[in-house]
C-alpha cells in the first residue's frame, strides 16, 4: 500500500491544500492520503491558531466525499507539541514495514528541517517528499527525496486569516462547508 502523509496546522484548510493532496496522489499513485492537523506545531508561532478541534473539523468537512483522503486526529489526541518522528513511528506501527509511506512537505518548510526532532529517523521511517511552493526554492533537500512538481497555487492560510479578520469574503479560497464553519464559529474574526 502506498500512503501519503500530509501534516500541517491547516489554519484553515484551503483549496490549495486539497489541490496539492490530489496532485500528489495522482503523481505518486497513492492508495490513500492521510491529512493530520497538528496539535501544537513546534516550529510556528501560535498567536492566531484556531483550536485543534476546529481545525480537525474543518478538515473533515473539506475532505467529505473524497475517497482517497483520510483525516487523522493522532496528533490532537496526543496533545502537546506535534513531532513528525513520533507520528511516523505510530503510522509505521499501524501499517507495517511493507507499506510505502510518503511524508509530504512544501518547499516552504525546507528551511525548518535543521530544527526538526530526529530528522534522520524521519527520513528512515518514510519517503521524504517535497512539493514546490511559489516563491520558495528547493534548497536544503535531503538526499533521496522525492520531488513533486504541481501547478502553482498561490494561496496561504495566513492570507486567508487576514482576509477573514478584515471581513473580506474567502469563499473562493476555501471549500464552501469550511467557509460556513468559519463564519458560524466566528473563527479568525476581529473579535477573536
Amino acid at each position: 500500500m502506498k500512503i501519503g502523509v500530509l501534516g500541517g496546522t491547516f489554519n484553515p484548510v484551503h483549496n490549495g491544500h486539497l489541490v496539492l493532496a490530489e496532485e500528489v496522489c495522482k503523481k505518486l499513485r497513492l492508495d490513500k492520503m492521510i491529512l493530520i492537523p497538528t496539535h501544537l506545531p513546534p516550529h510556528k508561532e501560535n498567536a492566531s491558531l484556531a483550536d485543534a478541534k476546529d481545525r480537525h473539523e474543518m478538515l473533515l468537512i473539506a475532505t467529505e466525499g473524497r475517497d482517497l483522503f483520510e483525516v487523522s486526529d493522532i496528533e490532537i489526541k496526543k496533545g502537546g507539541k506535534s513531532y513528525t518522528v513520533e507520528t511516523l513511528k505510530e503510522l509505521r506501527a499501524s501499517y507495517g514495514d511493507s507499506a510505502q509511506i510518503y511524508f509530504i512537505v512544501g518547499s516552504d518548510s525546507l528551511g525548518e528541517l535543521p530544527a526538526w526532532k530526529n530528522l534522520d529517523e524521519v527520513l528512515r521511517l518514510a519517503k521524504f517528499t517535497v512539493v514546490n511552493r511559489p516563491g520558495f526554492e528547493m534548497t536544503g533537500v535531503p538526499a533521496e527525496t522525492e520531488i513533486v512538481e504541481i501547478p502553482s497555487i498561490d494561496v496561504s492560510s495566513t492570507e486567508i486569516r487576514r482576509l477573514a479578520k478584515e471581513g473580506v469574503p474567502i469563499d473562493n479560497l476555501v471549500p464552501k462547508g469550511v467557509n460556513e464553519y468559519i463564519k458560524e464559529k466566528g473563527l479568525y474574526s476581529k473579535d477573536r
